[in-house]
């Protein structure tokens, strides 16, 4: 008589939760220190878990910057989408820039681990390229592809600016800005 082969235990989320704690360790301790076995101890798995999910920490890493990019540029792009006009376009950027919808701490530490990343690691650009032609094709209803790509890196300049400056700039300086850029 033999034993039944082991039970495996159904974790639907499993793989969603791998890449939330990879997020988390690398906000924590950055991507340098991002580790299989912090991952799989921040996400509760054993580490045997995370191989079988994904083909190595490349991989790990490149599905928790897509999800970073995504919810990142989420928020801005359905601000920026609700404009109809170019006037409500230049409202809806000042509103991304000075309501912090990009520029959370969370989201701009991660950013700079994502730049710092990306500029070693080819594949990983490619992703920033992604959340820069949603936000660019987003400003492109309302501006002509050059104006939308400098005010696409105004949001990102001005947030990380603005997150480190002692004196940021208002609401209303970013709209003389915007609108200067724009013409």
């Amino acid at each position: 008589m033999t034993n039944p082969p082991p039970r495996r235990r159904v974790d639907p989320d499993r793989r969603r939760r791998i890449i939330d704690a990879t997020i988390a360790v690398i906000e924590a301790e950055g991507v340098a220190a991002t580790t299989h076995r912090r991952i799989a101890a921040a996400a509760g798995v054993p580490l045997g878990s995370l191989t079988y999910h994904f083909a190595g920490l490349d991989a790990l890493l490149r599905a928790a910057f897509e999800q970073v990019a995504a919810a990142s540029s989420d928020g801005v792009l359905a601000r920026l989408e609700q404009a109809e006009t170019r006037e409500q376009a230049i409202a809806a950027t000042v509103d991304v820039i000075a309501g912090n919808l990009w520029s959370t701490p969370q989201t701009l530490l991660l950013s700079y681990e994502l730049y710092a990343y990306a500029a070693r690691h080819p594949a990983i650009a490619a992703i920033m390229r992604g959340w820069m032609a949603r936000s660019r094709a987003a400003l492109g209803r309302h501006f002509d592809p050059l104006t939308a790509r400098a005010i696409d890196a105004l949001i990102e300049g001005i947030g990380i600016h603005n997150s480190v400056d002692p004196e940021p700039l208002t609401p209303e300086q970013i709209e003389v800005v915007i609108r200067r850029v724009a013409g």
